[in-house]
């Protein structure tokens, strides 16, 4: 197929496909899935190798936040029944980081539901990295506490934080649908805030709220213009007691091609698989490890994952091997920039002048929404719409064990 020789080609030379391009990866039929993950994955082991790094969350405040985002069993105004707890002590949060660290993994992400941090908390999430830093050698912490203020990302990194996390979600166009106590434009600043202190930018999306194609390629492509060091790709948990309940939008082969999108966009960044993954794609999990380079270990935020032996010998019996504490993640010339000052003006997932899909809806051939693009850019009839896959609720378990509670966690 054509259009997979040229995306391959890009991504090892890590220039932009145009937004037409990245269309037509979402628009490949199922027939053709393995050809897309085949083509996907050679850029992917050209960066990566057969290497999966592992990370672990850490909730340390669970519940009652109230952000009004429609995706979130913790947001404000919530039924689902979830764990609900204020701040975990520092000794706690460690405690449970090393439960994720000895089952292998190389990142902590310490999580806070709500708005955003007060200075008081961080200088409480402060205590807890240094307690994590003390108590695992070499461990990397990631936060992920909501909005910044001015500063606070500068005093997350003095006290040891290497990385911040936060997910622009879904596109700038369709944002405020999905929410309405905060804006795409603050999601945006306080992703650079990070960046600006120094610290690795971690930030991602959310598929199967109902959005379109265009809606994707729009988030992936904003993502590359940002420039996160990783990109955490997350499927909805349509959880009981939220507004998108009923949202059940995926199937495996959607996740995938989701996923081989974002992985030719970015082809250099650590893609992450996160929440969603057990629901969404479910035996076909070994596939999307052909297209990401990162997990999330055992259980996440308010669900269950499955068990962390189970991602282990996935990983193992799919010929992949979990990346090692002395391994750096990124290919050297992300790295580099990294450990630097922290600009990422020159690195990149490349140079965004390289492509004439820069991005913009004017620039493609193919970024209105009237119709689709055929594998090697020529139009093609509207496809008929997929049947949308039924609920299965019984797929998405509550989080029971672990942070929180007096259960021993799943890592």
């Amino acid at each position: 197929m054509d259009l997979l020789n040229t995306l391959v080609d890009k991504g090892l030379r890590r220039e932009l496909p145009t937004r037409e391009e990245a269309l037509a990866v979402l628009a490949t039929s199922d027939d053709d899935l393995l050809d897309v993950v085949a083509a996907a994955g050679k850029v992917r082991r050209q960066w990566f190798g057969r290497r999966v790094k592992l990370n672990y969350l850490v909730n340390l405040k669970s519940g009652l936040c109230p952000e009004d985002c429609s995706y979130c069993s913790q947001r404000l105004g919530s039924k689902a029944e979830i764990l609900k707890y204020t701040w975990l002590k520092p000794e706690d949060a460690s405690k449970a980081a090393a439960a994720g660290v000895a089952g292998g993994a190389k990142r902590v992400c310490l999580v806070a539901s709500g708005r955003g941090p007060t200075d008081r908390d961080v200088d409480r999430v402060s205590k807890t990295i240094e307690a994590i830093k003390e108590q695992n050698e070499g461990v990397e912490v990631c936060a992920c506490l909501g909005l910044l203020s001015e500063g606070q990302a500068d005093r997350l990194r003095d006290a040891g934080a290497d990385a911040y996390n936060h997910n622009l979600n879904t596109s700038e166009g369709t944002y405020g649908e999905i929410t309405t106590t905060h804006t795409y434009a603050d999601r945006v600043d306080t992703v650079q805030q990070a960046q600006a202190a120094g610290l690795s930018a971690c930030s991602g999306l959310i598929a199967g709220m109902g959005e379109s194609d265009e809606d994707l390629v729009d988030v992936v492509f904003a993502l590359r213009e940002l420039d996160p060091d990783s990109v955490p790709v997350n499927f909805l948990i349509p959880f009981e007691g939220t507004p998108l309940a009923k949202e059940w939008n995926l199937t495996p082969q959607r996740a995938l091609r989701i996923l081989a999108m974002v992985r030719f966009v970015c082809p250099d960044v650590e893609v992450r698989l996160a929440g969603g993954r057990e629901v969404h794609l479910r035996t076909m999990q070994p596939l999307a490890l052909h297209l990401v380079n990162s997990i999330f270990l055992g259980d996440y935020l308010t669900s269950e994952g499955q068990a962390g032996q189970a991602d282990l010998d996935m990983i193992a019996d799919a010929g992949f091997e979990v990346e090692g504490a002395g391994t750096t993640t990124l290919p050297e010339h992300r790295a580099d920039v990294v450990a630097g000052c922290g600009s990422h003006e020159s690195a990149g997932c490349g140079s965004h002048e390289e492509s004439s899909g820069g991005g913009s809806h004017e620039s493609s051939g193919c970024g209105s929404h009237g119709g689709g693009c055929g594998p090697c850019g020529s139009p093609q009839a509207e496809p008929e719409a997929p049947a949308v896959p039924e609920a299965r609720t019984d797929l998405v378990a509550v989080r029971r064990r672990g942070a929180g509670t007096d259960l021993a966690p799943n890592a």
